[in-house]
């Protein structure tokens, strides 16, 4: 009986994880998509990137309600609303990953836009970056 039921629980553990995955390739792409946005949005010539996640949440940069994100999403894998943050030299977000130094189930057969996550052996590397289209 025992071993069944901890036959049971791995299955219910890796099934949770893989669910957790998905939901970070969902959030993520939500990330990149708002950070592309953003860039594209940019007011005149000088486009740019935002400085903070809020600014996704409403851009500072017109006077009225801009919205590219409706919230900062949890990091599924660590539960909380902290990404780690890819800057540039004047501290522009170009991209976010999770903070997760966990071991992904997920190897391959990952989509286009998420081909550079193939192989990676920490969900930290899985870098969500902003195509700047």
């Amino acid at each position: 009986m025992g071993m069944v039921l901890a036959a049971a629980g791995e299955i219910w553990h890796t099934a949770q994880k893989r669910e957790k995955e998905r939901e970070l390739l969902f959030v993520g792409n939500q990330f990149r998509l708002a950070l592309n946005r953003y860039y594209r949005h940019t007011p005149g010539q000088a486009r740019r990137y935002p400085l903070l996640l809020e600014e996704l949440l409403e851009d500072p940069r017109y006077p009225g309600m801009h919205r590219y994100l409706r919230k900062i999403y949890l990091d599924p894998m660590t539960g909380r609303t902290e990404w780690g943050l890819i800057r540039g030299p004047g501290g522009e977000i170009f991209g976010i990953h999770s903070l997760s130094e966990d071991a992904p189930l997920k190897k391959s057969n990952f989509r286009l836009a998420d081909r550079n996550f193939e192989g990676k052996t920490k969900y930290s590397e899985w870098i969500f970056l902003s195509s700047g289209k």
